[in-house]
């Protein structure tokens, strides 16, 4: 897989508006021609960008280690039903702290499954929603996920992620300690639910965007924050959002990943930076650890 530096920072930039859907892909090939070189094609760079969900996954489905079912729950004030996967350890030793997993701006796709398995395996009861199951599911292709994701009614979405926080929180497997750790898209629902469930634990947001200053002051867990350096677009929100959080009193350590692109976490695509996804998931763990009555 070829990594961030093999690609000019412009297609880069066009890449990230294009996953987030401020260009198509039709405007990201036509933009992204002029870069392409040596017999490569703007369609070329745009595959090699794309993820490859099956290189990347670190825990197999059927891995003997872990236990995994779609579980489905209510939200009332949401779409009214939704599902996500559940994954625990297959030889948990009592009840467990919960962990709220949130993807990105595409549902819940291969990689994130494989993030929820791969907290079961550091003894953690995952839940991991998919936001577009009231419009079918998460459809396996991230083109059609990016235009459904664009169909949702975000305060039905938002009310979906608080109600899989209490669902999670109130299974019979859950010790009644929960925290989100979210990516992206995922990483403000991440922020957004700090300001909203009194309760949490902990929360973790990877390059999320930030709430509101007036919502901040509402935050009661801890916060480890991840961003990239080469992150423009979010990391704008960045000081009036530590400016809040001091404020208000809030507990937060935010680590910024030098040399990075947004998404740096995510091994399925070449913004992934190994090192830096090394040292914040380990940072992540310790965190979940020390702040879910581990520590």
């Amino acid at each position: 897989m070829e990594k961030a530096e093999d690609f000019a920072p412009e297609v880069l930039q066009l890449f990230d508006k294009y996953v987030h859907g401020f260009i198509d892909r039709r405007g990201f090939l036509a933009s992204a021609g002029k870069y392409a070189v040596g017999g490569v094609t703007a369609a070329m760079l745009l595959d090699s960008l794309n993820p490859r969900f099956a290189e990347a996954r670190q825990v197999a489905e059927n891995d003997p280690r872990i236990s995994a079912r779609y579980a489905d729950f209510p939200s009332p004030e949401g779409y009214g039903r939704m599902r996500g996967l559940l994954v625990k350890p297959a030889r948990a030793g009592g009840k467990l702290p919960g962990v709220l997993v949130v993807h990105e701006n595409r549902g819940l796709n291969p990689h994130i499954e494989d993030i929820a398995r791969r907290l079961a395996l550091d003894d953690f009861l995952a839940l991991a929603p998919d936001a577009l199951f009231p419009l079918g599911a998460y459809p396996g292709d991230e083109d059609r996920a990016r235009e459904l994701f664009a169909k949702l009614d975000q305060n039905k979405t938002q009310h979906d992620f608080l109600a899989a926080a209490r669902f999670l929180q109130g299974l019979p497997e859950c010790n009644g300690w929960i925290a989100v750790v979210g990516f992206c898209y995922g990483g403000g629902i991440a922020n957004m639910l700090a300001t909203r469930l009194p309760d949490l634990a902990a929360a973790v947001p990877f390059y999320g965007s930030q709430p509101a200053a007036a919502e901040v002051v509402n935050i009661k867990a801890p916060l480890l924050l991840h961003y990239a350096e080469n992150d423009e677009r979010i990391n704008a929100g960045w000081p009036a959002y530590e400016a809040a959080l001091k404020k208000a009193g809030a507990r937060y350590r935010m680590f910024k990943y030098p040399g990075t692109q947004h998404g740096f976490n995510n091994d399925t695509t070449p913004r992934y930076d190994e090192a830096a996804a090394t040292l914040a998931w380990t940072r992540t763990i310790a965190f979940l650890n020390a702040n879910l009555g581990r520590g």
